[in-house]
């Protein structure tokens, strides 16, 4: 015990404080308390899917009331123009570039992760989100959009795929007793985050309103302050065990094929060249193309399908409302919006938790075959009228949504192994990349097409439906022929031990708890807990709240 101990003490002279060799964990070291630490840092680049929030309000930056519209401007334009507000659509583009560069980020730096450990990349994260919307600021103020795409889109985006992916190899390694509930419980967080981040947001706007300013700079600045303190004891308070560590009493699963669990590892320069990784992909982009496509049109969904039915006037079609009747069904769209983001953040942490003891694969079946069946029913809920069956329905759909981003790490760990995993994740983020195009892109053209084509607006999102049903088809079929790893893909035991010696060079041949892990929620796990647990429940507080109007 005392070899161990000296192994991890985190204490080699020349170690400096943001090495992954200081934050090996002692004994004693409580491993409940990593999660949250995930969370702080995931709950604040979760924001990202609020950021819409942002817009109204900046397209008439200028005008403040009423926005400055100029008739000659378009996307090139927009990017100088200091005279003409921005359009929502201009906007709108940094939504895309959020999760372009996440997973471009996270494929190109997954490996540095690895061999960095993941304090540097939590706080490499901090500097890049928070950095961006401080740029982003300094854009609005003075007017060049290109500031904003370059701060919040880009060095931003890339913040949000390094801290996407700094918790999920060390939670796997942390609760190889339970992949699923662990990465479900941080990668919930980033689901999570416009829940809490979109009312703040509201609140600072309207605090920092004036006659001259609609108050979105000094919302940036006083969120990248706070989101840069909670990200930081994020950071800090990530640890990882020491090789060979394991939960007390824990014996690894055989290793067997109808489990689909391995023991072994893939090296990440071999993951992408195996069937299986393009398999999972392709599941992964076809299961988020149709829910971000879902996301996307959620709140004119509502609106259009249901128009006067949604405030008792079920004679009047959307284009019948005026505009006061036509605001209040936006506030009740908007808590459609929040309950299907409260939806996607229940979704993350219960399909994840489940898919330990169906595992993944087949929560992935369920995903998609469910999927398919909800997506060609839903057009049947619209035109029966059915409101409630219809948010049912897109609840259901966004918890999958979001489950299936919790799911894949451990999908991956179960069949790569847990030594790169971080790493192959990143990579595989491409997907998520791909599907923030292909999803918001297929759905919008379809429904500019049905409009064009003279389709009522009611009924223009009933093909929507259908092509998202047979996306998850696809899916079904990759998923299908996902199969374990032949053994020429995975290191030798001496191979893992030698990359593993850096950080534990005198431990490749022990195994235990090394008294690791115990504690469950002891005090300082309570307060850590406390600290991301009262923001989330505030914001399924204000959520709930909000979505009352939709059934009043």
């Amino acid at each position: 015990m005392s070899t161990a101990s000296e192994t991890y003490t985190g204490g080699s002279v020349g170690v400096g404080i943001l090495d992954k060799e200081r934050i090996i964990a002692r004994p004693g070291f409580n491993r409940w308390l990593v999660p949250p630490a995930a969370l702080a840092i995931h709950l604040c680049i979760g924001m990202a899917y609020g950021f819409s929030v942002f817009w109204l309000p900046l397209s008439r930056a200028i005008g403040i009331d009423q926005p400055v519209v100029c008739a000659d401007l378009n996307v090139f334009t927009a990017l100088f123009t200091t005279t003409c507000d921005w359009r929502v659509s201009d906007l709108g583009w940094m939504y895309t570039l959020f999760f372009v560069f996440l997973g471009s980020a996270a494929a190109i730096w997954g490996g540095w992760l690895e061999r960095a450990g993941p304090r540097k990349a939590g706080l490499a994260s901090m500097v890049c989100w928070c950095g961006g919307m401080i740029i982003a600021a300094i854009g609005i103020i003075t007017h060049q959009l290109w500031l904003m795409w370059l701060g919040a889109g880009v060095i931003g985006g890339i913040g949000l795929g390094l801290g996407y992916i700094s918790p999920v190899s060390t939670l796997i390694k942390w609760f190889p007793d339970r992949r699923g509930m662990a990465t479900g419980m941080a990668i919930m967080g980033f689901g999570g985050g416009a829940m809490i981040g979109a009312p703040l947001a509201n609140f600072l706007m309207n605090t920092f309103r004036t006659e001259d300013s609609v108050g979105v700079w000094q919302t940036f600045v006083v969120m990248a302050l706070l989101y840069a303190v909670a990200m930081t004891l994020g950071a800090f308070g990530y640890r990882i065990p020491p090789s060979g560590w394991r939960p007390e009493g824990w014996t690894p699963p055989a290793n067997t094929n109808k489990a689909m669990i391995t023991t072994r590892h893939v090296h990440l320069r071999d993951a992408h060249k195996t069937t299986q990784f393009w398999l999972i992909w392709a599941v992964l982009m076809l299961n988020v193309s149709a829910g971000i496509g879902v996301i996307g049109m959620a709140s004119p969904m509502l609106q259009e399908i249901f128009a006067g039915d949604l405030i008792g006037l079920p004679d009047l079609s959307f284009n019948e409302l005026d505009a006061s009747q036509k605001t209040a069904i936006a506030g009740i769209a908007a808590g459609f919006a929040g309950l299907l983001s409260l939806f996607n953040i229940v979704g993350r942490f219960f399909w994840a938790s489940l898919s330990d003891y169906i595992g993944r694969k087949n929560t992935y079946y369920t995903f998609l075959l469910l999927g398919i069946v909800l997506y060609a029913l839903a057009p049947t809920a619209a035109h029966m009228g059915s409101q409630l069956l219809f948010v049912l329905m897109f609840g259901i759909i966004l918890s999958m949504y979001g489950g299936g981003f919790a799911t894949i790490p451990a999908y991956l760990a179960d069949i790569f192994g847990t030594q790169f995993v971080g790493a192959i994740h990143g990579r595989l983020l491409t997907a998520w990349s791909t599907a923030g195009i292909v999803g918001p892109v297929v759905v919008n053209y379809i429904r500019e097409f049905q409009l064009a084509a003279g389709i009522p607006r009611a009924q223009v999102y009933d093909f929507t439906m259908y092509i998202l049903a047979g996306m998850l088809a696809l899916g079904v079929v990759a998923n299908f022929f996902v199969r374990p790893l032949a053994d020429k893909w995975f290191k030798s035991d001496a191979e893992v031990a030698s990359l593993q010696a850096k950080t534990a060079a005198s431990q490749t041949e022990q195994t235990g708890s090394f008294g690791i892990g115990k504690g469950g929620l002891d005090a300082k796990a309570a307060i850590a807990w406390t600290a991301v647990g009262v923001p989330i429940l505030w914001g399924i507080w204000v959520t709930l709240e909000k979505t009352a109007a939709l059934f009043g």
